[in-house]
């Protein structure tokens, strides 16, 4: 056995609390240890971020024979959980099937189980503990819950790792019997919204039971409500409620005004840019952002990230790892001390790249651990985040109309507010043939996630193939039900079916290659394209956009401007359809727009990467000067 020092040592017990927690482990291997003494000891362990040693004493307590089944089950179910916490899913899995072989009724333990089998990737495993729950009969065991709690979690657990592994027909299924036992879940509703946005169900807002219209249009995400309507007034509202939900609102002084924070910024010249960010991999901010911080001048900035980003093992996430001066991982950290952490090291200037997108963590941001804290890129709308004082724009993305809505002040780049990535790896040039394309029709085409698309959109993308005879419209085929409902509404709009062609996910590359095969491409509204417009006009593919009251609607038209195309931008329905009509008429006019991109595209503004990056230093340089000041 290890000596009590080799193992206070093992389990990161400080020194000032050694003799304690000795004498706690010696009266649990004895079994003088109550039970409330127990986990009250446990709980401050844990609170002091030592969950190593609160399993230890478990253990200890429970090696003991003689304890009450109650009490086993009890100090077994708190033993998982704290196991769990510290990231021994295997050890916590075996220690909740203990539980369960003494009362095989116990619920709770079993909903942890499946979140063990979860972190363990043994989905159907996962899935078949909480169905066991949520349709179990008869009585199940619990510790004080109710049990419509416990199978209404067991449904959540269930329908969110089921539209993780996108089946999302399965999943939507178990978010109505989720909101059929209690209705007033908010959480549950966003989900059911959005699910329904990505599979092209529409009316997206689909009411039944007791779960109203007016309900679910409060439930909405503001991801949801992008895609929803363009009115600023509506997203400014779902941003507002989900920090009122989600965000604290820390009562001390901001992080970056402690004395050590200020050291930190003095020690030297250099201006400290941090990238706050879950999405520097394979993923569309990931793709954007990866030449700005390769070109940042670093005799003047010094460049880190503070990431919790998944290692997904692309040339894509080694090369962005490799861009920056320091890359801070803080997966394991929580907010606060992440927040702590980005004022410790002196960041200048913190840029946020996820704003409330899935994943976001929002609350870093409340600390203010920068003083100079903006939004940009992952978010194109207000985020109303407290800490967040200013948004990347341009004069186009953000008009003086669209300012009210906003609670970030804009900083106005001059020519485009969107960094690209000239670097990327462009696939062979494929075939039409390949693609199932035809030949000779005008081929119209759409890559946005289908999330993006809406009923007005299609039914106008619908009339335009009713205007151009012989077209065709080629589709991200996104999921298997997307694909369906879509067949099903151009049948409904007098469109064969057999129009829409879709398009399987293939590698980055192949993907940009592919734009070379549409003439024209349509944009969706009021969720504009953002990544895909850059790529198809970097692959020379004109797209044709309508700009809204938004910024994320007025996206693709920042791009066309900066590009030199502004005459493919509409300003409703009516215009936006025309206009693609005469274009897929005169497929001479396509071709024209082609030869513009191939010829003067890449040496417009748009693609002038080292001219934006030092647009953002200057106006980085000129935040940051004003606070030294």
């Amino acid at each position: 056995m290890d000596s009590a020092a080799n193992r206070m040592q093992n389990l990161s017990v400080p020194a000032e609390l050694a003799q304690e927690w000795e004498l706690l482990l010696q009266r649990a291997g004895a079994g003088s240890l109550p039970l409330p003494e127990l986990m009250d000891r446990a709980n401050v362990l844990q609170n002091r971020q030592l969950g190593h040693a609160a399993a230890a004493l478990y253990e200890t307590w429970l090696s003991v024979p003689g304890h009450p089944p109650a009490s086993q089950l009890v100090a077994l179910y708190n033993w998982g959980t704290v196991l769990g916490n510290v990231q021994q899913h295997q050890r916590a899995e075996q220690v909740y099937q203990q539980a369960l072989a003494i009362s095989p009724s116990f619920a709770q333990a079993r909903l942890n189980l499946g979140h063990q089998l979860e972190h363990q990737q043994r989905v159907e495993e996962a899935l078949a503990a909480w169905r066991s729950v949520y349709d179990h009969e008869g009585p199940m065991e619990s510790l004080g819950a109710e049990v419509l709690g416990l199978r209404t979690h067991a449904l959540n657990n269930a329908a969110r790792l089921l539209e993780l592994q996108r089946r999302y027909e399965e999943s939507e299924a178990l978010m109505v019997r989720s909101l059929t036992l209690k209705p007033d879940q908010t959480d549950v509703m966003q989900h059911y919204v959005h699910i329904r946005q990505k599979q092209c169900k529409w009316p997206v807002y689909q009411p039944f039971g007791e779960v109203t219209h007016n309900a679910l249009l409060l439930a909405t995400s503001l991801l949801a409500t992008l895609s929803a309507t363009d009115d600023p007034a509506l997203q400014m509202g779902a941003a507002q409620r989900f920090v009122y939900e989600k965000v604290t609102r820390p009562k001390e002084a901001p992080l970056w005004r402690h004395p050590a924070s200020v050291a930190a910024r003095q020690q030297g010249g250099k201006i400290r840019i941090g990238y706050l960010s879950g999405d520097l991999c394979m993923h569309a901010v990931g793709l954007l952002t990866a030449e700005l911080y390769e070109l940042h001048d670093r005799e003047k900035f010094e460049i880190h990230a503070f990431c919790w980003s998944r290692e997904d093992g692309t040339p894509l996430r080694q090369r962005l790892l490799r861009s920056f001066d320091k890359v801070w991982r803080i997966n394991t950290i929580d907010d606060s001390n992440a927040a702590k952490l980005i004022a410790q090291t002196g960041i200048d200037v913190l840029v946020d790249l996820q704003g409330l997108t899935s994943g976001a963590r929002p609350n870093i941001l409340a600390y203010r651990p920068a003083p100079v804290q903006v939004s940009y890129l992952g978010l194109p709308a207000t985020s109303l985040l407290p800490g967040v004082d200013w948004i990347l724009a341009d004069r186009f993305t953000m008009p003086p109309e669209y300012l009210p809505y906003c609670s970030e002040k804009p900083i106005y780049l001059p020519h485009c507010y969107q960094v690209s990535d000239r670097q990327r790896e462009v696939g062979a040039t494929p075939t039409r043939a390949q693609y199932d394309l035809p030949e000779d029709a005008f081929v119209f085409c759409s890559f946005n996630n289908n999330h993006k698309m809406n009923a007005e959109m299609f039914g106008a993308w619908m009339r335009i193939l009713l205007g151009v005879p012989g077209s065709v419209l080629w589709l991200l085929a996104d999921n298997d039900w997307a694909r369906a409902n879509l067949r099903r509404e151009a049948e409904a709009a007098g469109v064969d079916p057999a129009r829409l062609i879709f398009a399987p996910r293939v590698a980055p590359p192949d993907y940009l290659a592919r734009f070379m095969l549409p003439d024209l491409v349509l944009d969706t509204f009021p969720y504009n394209a953002g990544t895909t417009a850059s790529d198809c006009l970097w692959m020379g593919t004109p797209i044709l956009t309508r700009s809204g009251r938004s910024y994320i609607s007025r996206m693709c038209g920042s791009l066309l401007t900066a590009v030199g195309l502004p005459d493919l931008i509409t300003h409703s329905l009516q215009e936006y359809e025309q206009r693609a009509i005469q274009i897929g008429l005169n497929p001479g006019r396509a071709r024209s727009y082609k030869r513009y991109l191939r010829e003067e595209g890449r040496q417009s503004e748009l693609f002038n990467m080292p001219q934006i990056v030092r647009d953002i230093e200057r106006e980085f340089e000129q935040l940051t000067l004003a606070h030294r000041a």
